[in-house]
């Protein structure tokens, strides 16, 4: 009996008969021979069905063949070096499953807008199948890193009664008859879970209710975000780098076929595993922006020009350390000794794809905190529970949170956020 596989493990059946389940992306003919190009879900290569080695009726399915048709192939795998996947099919029989007609994404350049409209076709494209392939590793080690750092997961609730960082930017829902909002950040739970375990990180989606107006901006995206109890702004800072470098060496490892499709070049990916990452204070960073004629002053917050100019001046992702506490959320440690900026940092990707971590010393003297939460204007009822936090044992602790499409679009080098998603679910339009 032919065995079975996927595409992806043709290189372990070399000369052997083998047997796959296919999509046809697309095909040519030259009279006697026709190839066709397939796809399977793990990756994609040529088949080539002879004339004069086939019965007349596969060859002739295999010219009438529409783009997206599924069936079976089987046929030997030989080696081709010609081919950015390195084997390819002799294919002896086909059998059709499931037929297809006027497929709307034809092999040429499609506009953007075009493709998110189709995005539940444009996933089977080899560019978003790429991507989704280093998203796929992406969150695969961002477990393996956590756990291996002693960080146990923690599911913080996605419907929330109150704004993690007292901005009016959430999407408001009834929940019975109280008023709801979709999260924008799991970070305060994760404080309560640092308390609880020591170190915690969490990982899901996050809400923004504003539209999207930039490539670097979604208004649903997904957050890994660890808390550490007895951990200073240090130390956090440490396991950031530590986490990014590992993000890369894990991608550089076990996706280098998906890299190959985008065009991403290895080489320039290894030097964002090298550590330690270089640090800036904010007052450096606008000094710097200044002396290159930016009329940007002290307080102001960095828009993506000014971030992409100070990454750079780098050739590795760059902390900015110590932002002006007005452009901050109330929940930052100050610095020890300066009353105008938090302990937090920014950290910046290469190449001009901006901030990828957000993260902070966390306050923990209760007056102080409850005096900035009344400043901020919010109600301390729904604070209770966060103050509770250093009535009872409160101990130093730092945190942070990533945004992975925006750390899938540096790593992939992509033009477009949207492409980091699955699915355009919230970036202004609702998928039907």
């Amino acid at each position: 009996m032919v065995q079975k596989i996927r595409i992806i493990d043709a290189k372990d059946h070399v000369d052997e008969e083998v047997k796959i389940g296919v999509w046809l992306t697309d095909k040519r003919s030259s009279g006697k021979i026709s190839f066709l190009q397939l796809r399977d879900g793990s990756a994609f290569f040529q088949g080539v069905v002879v004339k004069s080695e086939v019965s007349e009726e596969v060859f002739e399915l295999a010219k009438g063949l529409h783009q997206e048709s599924s069936f079976y192939v089987t046929g030997v795998i030989h080696r081709d070096d010609r081919s950015h996947f390195g084997y390819e099919i002799e294919v002896s029989d086909l059998e059709l499953v499931g037929e297809s007609e006027g497929y709307p994404i034809t092999p040429k350049e499609h506009g953007i807008d075009f493709l998110l409209d189709e995005r539940h076709l444009w996933l089977r494209s080899k560019r978003p199948f790429a991507i989704m392939q280093v998203r796929n590793e992406m969150i695969r080690a961002t477990y393996e890193f956590f756990n291996q750092e002693g960080f146990i997961k923690i599911d913080p609730p996605i419907l929330t009664g109150s704004a993690p960082e007292g901005t009016t930017e959430l999407f408001h829902i009834e929940y019975f008859d109280n008023d709801a909002y979709l999260s924008q950040s799991g970070q305060l739970y994760m404080e309560a879970g640092a308390q609880a375990f020591g170190k915690v990180f969490s990982f899901g989606p996050t809400f923004r209710a504003e539209k999207s107006k930039t490539r670097r901006h979604l208004t649903e995206f997904w957050m890994i975000e660890p808390e550490m109890a007895f951990t200073t702004q240090e130390e956090s800072l440490q396991v950031q780098e530590r986490y990014i470098a590992y993000l890369v060496q894990s991608v550089i490892d076990n996706c280098a076929y998906p890299l190959q499709l985008l065009d991403r070049d290895i080489e320039t990916l290894k030097k964002y595993t090298k550590l330690p990452y270089p640090r800036i204070s904010y007052d450096e960073a606008i000094k710097m922006l200044q002396d290159n004629g930016s009329d940007i002053q002290w307080g102001a917050d960095f828009g993506a020009p000014d971030e992409t100019y100070i990454s750079d001046q780098f050739e590795q992702p760059v902390f900015v350390l110590n932002y002006p506490k007005a452009i901050k959320p109330f929940y930052m440690k100050p610095h020890p000794t300066r009353d105008d900026v938090y302990l937090c940092a920014d950290l910046l990707a290469p190449e001009g794809y901006g901030e990828i971590i957000g993260g902070s010393e966390r306050e923990t003297d209760f007056d102080a905190l409850r005096e900035r939460i009344q400043a901020a204007g919010l109600d301390e009822k729904d604070y209770e529970w966060y103050l509770d936090l250093r009535r009872y044992g409160s101990t130093p602790h730092s945190g942070f949170g990533l945004g992975l499409e925006r750390a899938i679009t540096w790593i992939c080098q992509l033009d477009h956020l949207r492409e980091a998603i699955p699915f355009p679910r919230m970036i202004n339009r609702i998928y039907p």
